[in-house]
């Protein structure tokens, strides 16, 4: 039972995969970033997208951090 859920996921992620993979293949027309300045960047959609998605990441890693080291700090401290 376990190893049919076990297919059943892994039927799962492929098939979310060659969707995703898919709609990165259709949108690979390039995407002008313009920026103040008059500095402008050209990258496939998908490249841009990938981008936003990783920096958005590490924003909210770097948000959830902060929340780790405080509570870590104050569980060394221990009660008092």
């Amino acid at each position: 039972m376990i190893t049919l859920l076990k297919l059943l996921v892994w039927l799962l992620r492929i098939a979310v995969f060659i969707g995703l993979f898919g709609l990165a293949i259709k949108n690979s027309g390039p995407m002008e970033l313009r920026f103040f300045l008059d500095h402008s960047w050209t990258a496939p959609i998908s490249v841009v997208v990938l981008a936003v998605f990783a920096i958005g990441v590490g924003v909210g890693l770097t948000a959830a951090l902060g929340v780790f080291l405080r509570r870590q700090r104050t569980s060394d401290r221990g009660p008092r």
